[in-house]
């Protein structure tokens, strides 16, 4: 079923529908820079940066490579959980940077320590290299913590491209124990780079996210198409020991369909699992939060009762 748009976007909606037809129009061809600036774009819809009593850039280092992290913490003497944080933007786009007021939001409403990470991106790295980088920093994080307490609760969270590093992370840890989290947060996750579910057609045209835009991130991500399957979370292994998941999901969303199958393929498996789905809310709205800030502040809520339930 086709999602029904909150009014709050209409406005939205329509000029991102214009300027895709006029790209069409004209002929323009996407390329990876193009998409990187449309997406920082989105930083001019959530000005809200709220005060944190600790924010710094730190670095894991990883054998050949750095790995660039925010660390966050509303209460630096006060051991508390970890959140591992993986931005969206189709394993291409996103950044810490664009992501900082998101994540503080994270920490406070959470009251927890938050790490944004800045993993390699799409086609310069493509598919495992921003896994391994998630894998690496999970079990290495608190190289990062040095100045904060901290307890032993740690959860890894991610939006669309930053679900699919989770559920990926989620996958491995069925066969490496060291992988070592009890949680995982999932906004609106990329599982099926199939694109078998029924919204990617439902939802494909006139949501922000199309189709043929979900297609060309995942053209740039894999050098081999054969490894589209294999890679998805939703084909991919899961137990009872996978971690409690909190599945969040939007009406308008092409992605909104293996989401929703991926939460009861973790049911099945005996996990346990929250779903909460914003009805009229399109993919990556967490990155709108000027136009829709109840919403965003519902998301930051059952973000944060997750983690410390």
């Amino acid at each position: 079923m086709r999602g029904v748009l909150s009014k709050k976007l209409n406005g939205f909606i329509m000029t991102v529908n214009e300027a895709i037809a006029e790209a069409k129009a004209s002929g323009g061809v996407a390329t990876p820079e193009l998409a990187r600036e449309k997406l920082a774009a989105l930083g001019a819809f959530v000005t809200k940066v709220p005060n944190i009593a600790f924010a710094k850039d730190r670095v894991i280092t990883a054998a050949n490579h750095d790995i660039p992290v925010k660390v966050y913490s509303p209460s630096p003497a006060q051991e508390l959980p970890v959140l591992i944080y993986f931005h969206g933007g189709g394993h291409m786009c996103g950044s810490a940077d664009l992501y900082d007021p998101m994540c503080r939001n994270m920490s406070l409403a959470a009251h927890c320590i938050v790490i944004n990470v800045d993993y390699r991106l799409a086609p310069e790295f493509p598919y495992p290299d921003g896994i391994d980088d998630a894998e690496y920093v999970v079990k290495n994080y608190q190289s990062v913590l040095q100045d904060l307490s901290f307890n032993n609760k740690l959860v890894i969270g991610g939006d669309s491209a930053g679900g699919a590093i989770c559920t990926s992370l989620t996958m491995r840890k069925t066969a490496d124990p060291a992988l070592d989290f009890s949680k995982q947060i999932l906004i609106y996750p990329s599982v099926d780079y199939t694109m078998s579910s029924p919204s990617i057609e439902e939802n494909g045209t006139g949501f922000f996210l199309e189709k043929a835009r979900i297609d060309w991130y995942f053209d740039n991500y894999f050098v081999d198409p054969n490894d589209r399957k294999n890679a998805s979370p939703l084909y991919g292994p899961v137990n009872a020991e996978s971690p409690e998941s909190l599945v969040i999901l939007a009406g308008c969303d092409p992605l909104r369909d293996e989401g929703a199958s991926y939460a009861r393929k973790l049911v099945e498996a005996g996990v346990s699992v929250e779903k909460y789905q914003f009805d009229n809310m399109i993919h990556a709205f967490m990155n709108l939060e000027d136009l829709v800030p109840e919403e965003c502040s519902r998301l930051y809520q059952l973000m944060g009762d997750f983690v410390n339930k």
